[in-house]
């Protein structure tokens, strides 16, 4: 830019040699050269004052495009951000403060020991389809076999909104969905064979083995003539290869409106095989989850003829699995943040 003032011609040359030449571009703003000019007009006519102080405004502004032309590769360039996300999002890495000496992360335990659980899964043919934090009503009951008013709702007393929105207080509100996307492999002859991790929500008095949010694993398997042979001998295999050694399993009925025949099932302690320790009350099993066959009316709400094809579902609490493993007596350290805990893992 041209300027006709000699002093702030010589002034905007020696900006942009400081500008050039300097670290910190940021500080070419504060340059006291601008002050000095600005201070030259107490002494200038009257009928200069305007337009040289126009050029000085001018002068400002270029020295303002300069460090803008620099901001596209600028190390310290802010974009446009969510206010709402959390601190880490909007924090460049080499910005963030540092945790007791360290500047790195660890993977929490349950992620840890659930990246575990998949990875088996895999193996066995299964897909991971990851559940929701917040649905509906229909997905949470309805397309499960709870109609209005079933008294079997009380057991799920979960979180909602007034617009009527749940917090799920299990994984099975994604079981419609994966049955009615998936429907099209039982026509190619292939099952539907999915796990489903997540977090879901219960209106729970907290102790040492419940809390109100945890994290829950469903599975699903439908194809022709599948039985509760096929069941428990998907769950035992998991169970063996999590917990490295052999177990022993039974099943026991129980009622859940989405399965017939439904069923508990515990596995024979990994900790006292049978002998009787803490971990099982002495009773030498433990009751680890919920299953059973998927119920005529849950395969007909995803248009899954049920006198063609059957399947088996079962669900249970990651926070157990882990709690068993490593012989943890209260499920509150998994989230209370305590980096001595976390750490040991």
């Amino acid at each position: 830019m041209a300027y006709t003032f000699k002093e702030v011609a010589a002034a905007a040359a020696a900006l942009k040699q400081q500008f050039d030449t300097s670290e910190d571009k940021k500080a070419i703003l504060r340059s006291p050269i601008f002050a000095e000019l600005f201070g030259q007009l107490k002494n200038m006519p009257a009928e200069q004052k305007g337009a040289f102080g126009a050029e000085v405004n001018d002068l400002k502004k270029e020295a303002v495009s300069w460090l803008q032309a620099t901001m596209g590769t600028a190390e310290d360039k802010l974009a446009s951000i969510d206010i709402t996300a959390p601190f880490d999002i909007n924090t460049a890495p080499n910005k963030r403060p540092q945790l007791l000496g360290s500047d790195t992360g660890t993977v929490h335990p349950l992620m840890r020991e659930l990246d575990i659980v998949l990875n088996i899964f895999y193996g066995m043919g299964f897909e991971a389809v990851e559940s929701r934090e917040i649905d509906d009503d229909y997905h949470m009951f309805e397309s499960l076999n709870f109609p209005a008013g079933h008294p079997a709702r009380d057991d799920y007393d979960t979180f909602a909104t007034t617009e009527g929105l749940v917090s799920p207080a299990h994984t099975s509100t994604m079981q419609n969905r994966v049955l009615k996307e998936r429907k099209d492999n039982l026509e190619k002859g292939k099952p539907i064979s999915v796990v489903i991790p997540g977090r879901v929500f219960r209106n729970e008095d907290l102790d040492a083995r419940h809390e109100h949010t945890f994290y829950q694993l469903e599975g699903v398997y439908v194809g022709q003539n599948i039985n509760v042979g096929h069941l428990i001998a998907t769950l035992k295999t998991f169970l063996q290869e999590y917990y490295q050694k052999d177990i022993e399993v039974k099943i026991q009925p129980f009622y859940f409106p989405f399965t017939e025949p439904s069923f508990e099932f515990a596995l024979s302690c990994p900790f006292c095989d049978k002998k009787g320790c803490n971990v099982c009350g002495h009773a030498g099993w433990v009751e680890l989850l919920g299953c059973g066959m998927i119920h005529p009316n849950v395969l007909k709400m995803a248009d899954i003829d049920p006198t063609k094809y059957t399947g088996f579902a079962w669900g249970g609490g990651i926070d157990r699995l882990v709690m068993m493993k490593y012989d943890i007596e209260d499920i509150r350290h998994f989230h209370s943040g305590k980096l001595d805990f976390l750490r040991q893992f």
